[in-house]
């Protein structure tokens, strides 16, 4: 069996431990602070203008513009990533990575949990979260029905339009997506930081530093528009930008340590075929989002910008700026 190609003196020159810790040392605080200010964005600018005129329309643009980034870190930046991964010849020249498709296979599992969660979590809330009760609102036999529903501990009277239950619902499944969504940013904002922090070449890391940085940035305000949306209390959207924020540079000392304990860096076979799997199924994962939950339920179930032909243009427009944005930084990372 030929040996995998490798560039030994570029290697040798690029190495330097001391050099490339100094370099994840920066790159841990500047990626939080890139994080907060991504992440933070979309939330306190949906607070700014909560109950002016255009607010409805504004969260609208924003969230398809989020899509758009969340659409193109799936397909532009993780899963070519995981691919590369788990196609390094000294993993596909063994078997079984030879022999299958993992990152496609792992991909489509990904997606398909993230349907599972959907559906489950969606009929829970359906079935769960409202509890109908008949109760005679008089003594007599022909007295009104009501139907009491459990709301968050709370006994609401549901009203004959059903307008209020759909609005929870919405309200309920927008949550979802958020949590769901964070999930998989997670999985991918990890194998970055382990990725950084086991890698001992600072050729490889100088511009990763600053393209990680506008990465954050506008993968945080991808999350930031779906939880600015969501209309989670206070509490829940400072905790969930807050481990937005951390994840990469965790991730980074994560693997500073993994390094230190295992000598494993980022080239070592084991940590590419993590790598490779992890990147795979959190692709699935954001895929699913962005264009079923994201994508699919804004352009084709959304009563306002059906009725609003200007409206539909101006996310759309979002929407691909969003994605051209977030594939340019491709280049670099």
């Amino acid at each position: 069996m030929a040996a995998c190609p490798t560039d030994f003196t570029r290697d040798s020159a690029c190495r330097d431990g001391r050099a490339a810790a100094h370099l994840k040392l920066i790159s841990i605080f500047l990626i939080f602070i890139t994080s907060v200010i991504g992440v933070s964005s979309p939330v306190l600018l949906t607070r700014f203008f909560h109950g002016k005129p255009l607010y409805d329309k504004a969260i609208l643009i924003i969230k398809c513009f989020a899509a758009g980034v969340i659409l193109s870190t799936s397909l532009v930046h993780v899963l070519p990533d995981a691919f590369d991964a788990l196609s390094d010849c000294r993993i596909a020249s063994h078997h079984p990575w030879r022999d299958f498709p993992f990152s496609g296979l792992v991909t489509m599992i990904g997606a398909l949990v993230a349907l599972f969660v959907d559906v489950t979590a969606t009929s829970h809330v359906e079935h769960g979260h409202y509890n109908p009760v008949e109760m005679k609102a008089g003594e007599d036999s022909g007295g009104e029905i009501g139907l009491l529903v459990g709301a968050n501990s709370k006994s609401e009277v549901f009203a004959s339009d059903g307008g209020g239950r759909e609005e929870e619902l919405v309200k309920m499944k927008q949550k979802l997506v958020s949590k769901v969504l964070e999930i998989g940013i997670i999985f991918h904002s990890v194998i970055i930081g382990v990725t950084m922090g086991m890698s001992q070449n600072q050729c490889t890391i100088k511009p990763l530093v600053a393209a990680l940085a506008f990465h954050q940035i506008f993968e945080g305000m991808g999350l930031g528009g779906c939880i600015a949306q969501a209309g989670f209390s206070l509490a829940t959207t400072s905790y969930m930008c807050f481990m937005f924020s951390v994840t990469t540079p965790m991730g980074i000392v994560l693997g500073m340590i993994l390094f230190s304990l295992t000598g494993y860096d980022d080239n070592n076979p084991k940590a590419l075929i993590m790598e490779g799997l992890l990147g795979s199924f959190s692709s699935g994962i954001l895929i699913y989002m962005a264009l079923v939950d994201l994508i699919a339920v804004d352009f084709f179930h959304n009563k306002m910008m059906s009725s609003n032909q200007w409206l539909k243009r101006t996310c759309f427009i979002a929407l691909l700026l969003g994605s051209a944005s977030m594939s340019i930084l491709a280049l670099w990372a």
